[in-house]
């Protein structure tokens, strides 16, 4: 993975990454932001619903790369599109989402109110710039650097688990707790923002380099079913999965703990930043609660739970989402 600083840096590495006709693959908000490109699609949606996919690959019109301006719903959509052409992926994201380091993806089927992984993007390049997050709201703000958090957290016990996984999450930890709290108070500070998107790259890395566990999964099948925000639901979720996986990974928790300074409680801390960006129960985002059994099997069923270090049944997931319900 190629990764630069400052998007005055995005035309060399087009150049070096031999891209000459991108496609910029993005939202509306940024239609103002100009970029180089040969097209742009900005009809980008929340959890990557398949039609939006089928309307980028609809634009490209010849496009040689792919640009994903945004956060993890945009480079999620260039990711499937990659999958899918063999274009490579250039991403810009605007959160803290970490999607940018991995060639896998979630495209939503909305008829059925599920979300599936794909895989195989060619993902190459990253451009990381400060300034684009300045203008992101609390709640984004809030629950994707939480998204990034969970990253860290559960790439130090999951089935993927390794040294170099285990350095960029401890480090990624550490900045996500130090900078996240300034940034939620005050969301212009240019520093507390270029440290909380440091944080998120050393947390995409561990992502990329160890993978996923049951917090993510948890929060995967409820966005795939209720159209939740993943950040907001990784924020709830990441304290119980932490809870429930002590019994086995005390000694990595522990460490995750450390890093965010506060060895003795990581999931109280964690429910702590939550709260502080406005999450805190699953009935608050909208989740019914006589359907959290129907999204325990659902979870179940998932990679990230597959992956956990301690086995969770349906019954079992179903109590600790009755537990931030």
């Amino acid at each position: 993975m190629i990764v630069r600083w400052g998007l005055e840096s995005y035309p060399g590495l087009l150049a070096e990454l031999g891209i000459e006709r991108p496609l910029v693959v993005t939202t509306r908000r940024w239609d103002d932001l100009e970029l180089s490109a040969a097209a742009r699609y900005d009809g980008v949606r929340q959890h990557v619903p398949r039609v939006t996919v089928d309307e980028a690959i609809a634009a490209l019109d010849g496009a040689d790369g792919l640009v994903a301006l945004g956060g993890g719903s945009a480079i999620d959509t260039a990711k499937a599109v990659s999958a899918a052409t063999g274009l490579p992926v250039v991403s810009i994201p605007t959160t803290y989402s970490g999607a940018e380091w991995t060639p896998g993806f979630g495209v939503r089927d909305e008829e059925r109110g599920l979300k599936v992984g794909g895989g195989g993007a060619r993902v190459e390049g990253i451009v990381y710039d400060p300034e684009l997050t300045l203008g992101l709201p609390t709640g984004e703000s809030g629950g994707t650097a939480l998204n990034a958090l969970a990253h860290c957290a559960e790439a130090l016990y999951v089935e993927g688990r390794n040294a170099d996984a285990d350095r960029e999450a401890l480090e990624g930890a550490r900045l996500i707790a130090a900078s996240l709290p300034r940034v939620l108070a005050d969301g212009s500070e240019r520093d507390a923002r270029r440290e909380l998107l440091e944080g998120a790259m050393h947390a995409g890395a561990a992502l990329a380099g160890a993978g996923l566990g049951l917090g993510h999964a948890m929060a995967q099948a409820l966005g795939g079913r209720y159209g939740i925000s993943h950040g907001a639901l990784n924020a709830v979720c990441l304290p119980p999965a932490l809870r429930f996986n002590q019994p086995v990974a005390a000694a990595e928790i522990s460490r995750f703990g450390e890093a965010i300074g506060a060895e003795r409680d990581a999931p109280g801390k964690v429910a702590e930043m939550a709260r502080l960006a406005g999450y805190e129960r699953l009935r608050e985002l909208g989740v019914p609660q006589p359907e959290l059994p129907v999204v325990a099997e659902a979870v179940a069923k998932r990679a990230g739970a597959k992956a956990n270090p301690r086995p969770a049944s349906p019954a079992e997931i179903a109590d600790l989402l009755r537990s931030v319900w």
